[in-house]
């Protein structure tokens, strides 16, 4: 006969390493997400192409415009794909259904701090090549674990990544 107490004891660790497995192959799935229409992966950044474009409650023409983005190459993440239609969100979380066509490969970020110095290298003793204000939005150029590189306004230089809004944590860039 088996002791009852030590039998549930064991279906319970069972239970609880069956649980934990699921949600890390599940935390590992959501990482590697990927778009059904691109097979890019998401969430992923883009910007705008278009210096306006319409922001949809759903993936279609028919569906209501909620707001319009104003603001050519302002940076974007895509969260979604659905035929021609990307659900995007800005920096703020805000966002809808785009038409794809208003959207662009090319990466920028938007400044995350006022007077953010620019470094001749990825170094805070490095000298500074420039500051740029709250709320600019720069060329994204080479980003190691911790710098980016920018270009904006004629200047360019590097700058923390925890500064930006644009670019992934761990995104590495040559």
């Amino acid at each position: 006969m088996h002791d009852t107490g030590n039998f549930m004891k064991q279906l319970l660790r069972r239970g609880c390493a069956a649980v934990l497995l699921c949600s890390l192959f599940g935390a590992a799935s959501t990482a590697t997400q990927t778009g059904k229409v691109t097979n890019l992966p998401l969430p992923r950044f883009v910007s705008m192409k278009a210096s306006e474009g319409n922001v949809r409650r759903g993936p279609s023409l028919t569906h209501r415009i909620d707001w319009v983005f104003k603001r050519r190459d302002m940076p974007l993440r895509i969260t979604a794909e659905h035929g021609h239609w990307r659900r995007v969100e800005d920096r703020d979380g805000i966002g809808g259904w785009v038409h794809y066509s208003l959207l662009s490969g090319v990466r920028t970020v938007i400044v995350e701090q006022d007077m953010l110095t620019l470094h001749q290298r990825p170094d805070r003793e490095a000298p500074v090549s420039a500051a740029l204000e709250l709320g600019v939005i720069a060329r994204l150029g080479k980003c190691d674990p911790g710098w980016c590189q920018l270009r904006s306004g004629g200047y360019r230089g590097w700058a923390p990544k925890e500064k930006l809004w644009g670019v992934g944590a761990n995104e590495i860039r040559d």
